[in-house]
């Protein structure tokens, strides 16, 4: 475990966060509805951040487990971690995260996040963490410049009146879906089937900081 037993997570404020996540997530942005914000500290200084709030589409995501009420679940919508913190330091931030979710939230059930393969990786921190897959879907919604490298998804297009003109092109990937509950009572009410981790590499979905990678890579 070595120093990672050393490390702190607590509620931070929401400046604080943002200003990490800005600097070391690799989107460099931020999820405007995060509303509660974790911040892992090792030596006295902040070294990663967890970011939770409403999912940007909670009329759909609610019905993925049966009788959820509406304040019922929450998305973890941004992670950022520099690399101060030893290694396997994130899924023990994020457990320290549910343990606080759990005792100060006790009305949520289950937390559902996706992992970015177009981007970033296909979410081997929450594998680590014990959520379950149960979700991988050919990227259809992000678009990269190939002049100045912006990337997009299909509702900021929307909601910046800007049009796709050439320069735009589709990001090959896939998107991941992962759950975690929280109430582990609330599983069985799970209305999609919880996929072996394997289907990662059957589909070619693996990916680690951009760049594809096959199960036996990411094991070496």
């Amino acid at each position: 475990m070595g120093r990672a037993k050393d490390i702190i997570v607590k509620v931070i404020p929401s400046k604080i966060a943002n200003d990490f996540v800005k600097k070391h997530h690799y989107s460099g942005k931020v999820v405007p509805n995060s509303q509660l914000h974790f911040g892992a500290f090792l030596d006295g200084r902040l070294h990663g951040v967890m970011s939770y709030g409403p999912s940007l589409n909670k009329k759909g995501t609610i019905n993925l487990v049966k009788g959820t009420g509406w304040n019922e679940f929450i998305e973890l919508n941004r992670m950022a971690f520099d690399e101060y913190l030893p290694k396997n330091s994130e899924s023990r931030c994020i457990a320290y995260s549910l343990k606080l979710i759990k005792k100060n939230a006790p009305q949520i059930k289950w937390v559902i996040s996706f992992a970015d393969g177009c981007q970033c990786g296909d979410g081997a921190i929450y594998r680590a963490s014990n959520f379950k897959l149960i979700n991988i879907k050919k990227n259809q919604s992000m678009w990269v410049n190939s002049k100045t490298g912006q990337v997009m998804q299909d509702m900021q297009f929307y909601h910046k009146m800007i049009k796709k003109d050439e320069n735009w092109q589709r990001l090959g990937g896939y998107m991941l879906t992962y759950i975690y509950f929280i109430d582990s009572t609330k599983e069985k009410d799970l209305q999609v089937p919880v996929l072996p981790f394997s289907k990662i590499d059957e589909m070619n979905a693996g990916m680690y900081k951009g760049k594809k990678i096959t199960r036996a890579e990411r094991h070496k």
